[in-house]
């Protein structure tokens, strides 16, 4: 069975100027609801990742600034969020929906958080809408208590890996593979095992060609026994932010492209949704939805 995280706050933390954005969040699972692809047996509620799990990836300093809303006005400046303990919460629980989603997929093959992808989080502090990096606390915790041995990243939302990246960059054990825009967001780009810039208006062609070329050689190198996959669906030609020129069949095809590579190749996943900032919602929701489809029939769940 297909196993995906949703909690109710990963729509409802935030103050009313950030409403639209957290929107997905509720409409995914409605939409999957709706057309039958999931049932209410499908979803479960993760509980708020403990501090001795995060601890293998962010630093005492910074896990005690969260929990005593004590993050100053620069720090804030740099998430992009006022601090409230119910955002370090909803932070807490998508962490541990991602690590949960790891111990579905070795059941099941794949298994994906509604929420997720907070890859410009580093150690000891945020960025860009992230304060802990649900991917590299997972990895971390796979390669802990010995459930994997070699884990591949693969960060497809427009936007640069940074703090996943930065991370890992002296641990040979995770390899952080990102492909994203060239002129966007984070501005200064740390260095992914493998990155691939792409220059504003990269199309279908473009785009599929690059990652097809590159992605099965890669997997058959670092031989992964996990994967992550960011499926962040910002690479839109609709994103408000994106600037590339994908469709909605080409964001669809990505998604088929790596849960097929990784599937053939006996790889295990877990999923997070990453970015999507399109003007209407209901481009962002069918483009997020494509990827819970594309899951479930790819691994026959």
């Amino acid at each position: 069975m297909l196993k995906i995280a949703y909690d109710p706050i990963y729509a409802h933390p935030l103050p009313e100027g950030h409403r639209f954005p957290m929107l997905k969040y509720e409409l995914i699972p409605e939409q999957l609801l709706y057309e039958g692809v999931i049932g209410p047996d499908n979803l479960f509620a993760p509980a708020p990742c403990p501090d001795n799990i995060l601890l293998h990836t962010h630093t005492r300093e910074w896990l005690d600034k969260l929990s005593h809303q004590t993050l100053s006005a620069r720090e804030q400046r740099h998430i992009g969020f006022e601090q409230s303990p119910q955002l370090t919460l909803r932070e807490r629980i998508i962490v541990q929906g991602t690590i949960d989603c790891c111990g579905y997929a070795f059941k099941n093959g794949v298994s994906l958080n509604i929420a997720g992808g907070t890859h410009h989080a580093f150690a000891g502090h945020g960025e860009g809408f992230c304060l802990l990096n649900d991917f590299a606390v997972a990895a971390s915790w796979l390669l802990h208590t010995a459930q994997a041995k070699q884990v591949l990243i693969i960060d497809l939302d427009v936007h640069q890996g940074n703090g996943t990246a930065k991370l890992f960059e002296n641990n040979p054990r995770v390899f952080t593979f990102s492909m994203h825009g060239r002129h966007n967001y984070p501005f200064h780009k740390e260095r992914s095992d493998l990155d691939i810039d792409l220059n504003d208006g990269t199309d279908d062609a473009t785009y599929l060609g690059l990652l097809e070329t590159h992605l099965a050689p890669l997997v058959k190198k670092v031989n992964p026994d996990f994967a992550f996959f960011l499926s962040g669906v910002d690479i839109l030609d609709t994103d408000k932010f994106g600037k590339l020129k994908v469709s909605l069949a080409g964001c669809k095809k990505r998604d088929e492209l790596v849960f097929t590579t990784l599937r053939n190749s006996g790889i295990t996943c877990t999923v997070a949704m990453g970015g999507g900032y399109s003007a209407d919602i209901k481009r962002i929701v069918e483009a997020h939805c494509n990827t819970f489809r594309v899951a479930k029939d790819v691994y026959n769940l």
